[in-house]
């Protein structure tokens, strides 16, 4: 009897063991939940802007309408941006460029998906200015390449500025320039980014 009473208490203390593991790792989990989640940082007013330097004419659009996120715990980041949003100078050229050239209502979207490859080297709870290193896959005209380009961290009061500035060629995304103004427009074309990051709060 003595041995059945003792070996009762030992499951007893056991089970209460675990029950508490278990309560520690539920709690761990959201804790490290709530952590990751804070580590979110977002816009929906990121700016892009392109550049056709051409000996005949000179291209430029800006876009102030691009959605953009970063997780801070993993370096991922992600960038949309509608084509229908660039603004230009000239409403014709802003017409041929939605129809001719991009086909936007056919490919509505450009987007980036990747990753900043040395986020660890950046302080977000230090102000400062930071080099970084962006890659990932951009998708254009539905067509997508592997970029891989430079940028710039800005942190300040807790908010990051994140900046970029690349080239791609027109050829590379399948747009096709007419013939009868193939001079105007350069085989390359330069894009800026920048995005101003707030911490994304739970429920925004």
């Amino acid at each position: 009897m003595l041995i059945l009473i003792s070996i009762s208490s030992d499951l007893k203390k056991h089970n209460l063991t675990m029950q508490k593991k278990a309560v520690f790792f539920i709690v761990a989990t959201i804790l490290l939940g709530t952590s990751l989640s804070a580590q979110k940082y977002f816009t929906r007013e990121g700016k892009v802007s392109f550049y056709s330097d051409a000996p005949v004419e000179k291209i430029e659009a800006h876009n102030s309408k691009a959605t953009a996120v970063l997780d801070a715990g993993s370096g991922n980041m992600e960038f949309a941006v509608l084509i229908k949003a660039f603004q230009f100078e000239k409403a014709l050229m802003q017409e041929h460029f939605n129809e001719n050239y991009m086909e936007s209502d056919k490919f509505p979207k450009a987007l980036f998906k990747g990753e900043v490859l040395n986020l660890d080297k950046v302080n977000l709870e230090k102000d400062g200015e930071y080099p970084v290193k962006v890659k990932g896959s951009l998708t254009i005209h539905g067509v997508t390449n592997e970029i891989e380009s430079p940028g710039k961290f800005i942190v300040k009061d807790g908010n990051i500025t994140a900046s970029s500035s690349f080239t791609v060629e027109v050829a590379d995304y399948d747009i096709q320039i007419p013939a009868v103004v193939r001079d105007n427009i350069a085989k390359e074309v330069r894009i800026d980014i920048e995005a101003g990051l707030q911490e994304l709060k739970k429920g925004s």
